[in-house]
């Protein structure tokens, strides 16, 4: 087939604009390193992620005409529990996601980083953001601070979001759980689970069904959603204490979502289509990092044609 791809629903670049930076105490950019410290905890680096020309180029490599953007998930910065704090980070990143895209406007997207800990402040962002363009990012839940998207204290960012037709990319951080720390298991277990999760808080709870116009974006394939899909349905129907709450069965709801394309496993990827629908899937590269697609033409090679051709042509804003 032709190696042509619509969009990238899914790619990462750190924004860097020192002017506005020197406004964040806590953070430091070292230039000469390229890296993108807060204290001793790297948040972003490397001369990819911090160029918007170097998506470009990897975009033109492999035929994709447009990519929506966010920042690398270290830079969510969800550990931040003072709402001032969050202010400030959010409002340089939001205002830097813009300066490094505005030249590339026609090709580069933002996604607008919604602070997960704080929905009332993410209620605002959404609603000042939105006049810029309806796509954000967020934490898929803080597992150290027991956020759960289907409490009622979202529905203000939920309410905005939905106002805005907005597309929200739903992205793993770093877990807690301290059985993840050897391995890599935070990201190679702990981040699908993370996913599943919210995918569930949000069905189960009907907020995909009280807010229907918001688009959420499942990232990397989902997690592992689609294979828990049918047993939570199963603990719906035989009435698994607190599982129904009115709620379609999750092997219907899940078809609300869109997800990514990153399953990195054919089989798994047309499980994903199965349970989510063809129609929901969207490319995503993870784009610039190495648990993702740096190289999707040979990696979904073996991926059933019609799956292949979907996400490829898939563009929601077409």
């Amino acid at each position: 087939m032709e190696r042509s791809i619509a969009l990238d629903c899914h790619t990462h670049l750190a924004p860097i604009v020192p002017d506005l930076l020197r406004a964040i105490p806590d953070v430091d950019w070292r230039e000469a390193e390229l890296k993108l410290m807060a204290g001793s905890v790297q948040l972003a680096g490397g001369p990819k992620v911090t160029r918007p020309e170097a998506l470009l180029a990897w975009m033109d490599e492999n035929g994709i005409r447009r990519a929506w953007y966010s920042v690398p998930p270290p830079m969510y910065r969800d550990g931040i529990a003072d709402e001032a704090a969050a202010r400030a980070w959010c409002g340089y990143v939001n205002q830097a996601l813009r300066v490094i895209g505005a030249p590339h406007a026609a090709r580069l997207s933002p996604s607008f980083l919604l602070p997960v800990r704080h929905p009332a402040l993410a209620a605002e962002i959404a609603a000042a953001c939105a006049q810029h363009g309806a796509h954000f990012a967020m934490a898929a839940g803080h597992a150290a601070s027991a956020v759960m998207l289907s409490d009622p204290t979202y529905d203000a960012l939920w309410s905005a979001l939905d106002s805005a037709q907005a597309f929200v990319l739903l992205h793993p951080t770093t877990g807690s759980d301290p059985r993840l720390d050897r391995f890599f298991l935070h990201n190679l277990i702990g981040g699908p689970g993370e996913t599943a999760l919210a995918a569930a808080h949000l069905a189960m709870g009907r907020v995909i069904e009280r807010f229907p116009r918001i688009r959420f974006i499942l990232s990397h394939g989902g997690g592992s959603a689609a294979l828990a899909a049918g047993r939570i349905a199963r603990g719906q129907a035989v009435g698994r204490p607190g599982a129904d709450t009115g709620a379609p069965p999750m092997t219907q709801a899940f078809r609300h979502f869109m997800v990514d394309c990153i399953a990195h496993s054919a089989a798994g990827l047309s499980l994903v289509a199965d349970v989510f629908g063809r129609d929901r899937l969207l490319f995503g590269s993870d784009w610039p990092f190495s648990m993702g697609l740096t190289d999707p033409w040979s990696q979904l090679d073996g991926v059933d044609p019609e799956v292949m051709a979907a996400i490829a042509k898939a563009d929601p804003e077409a």
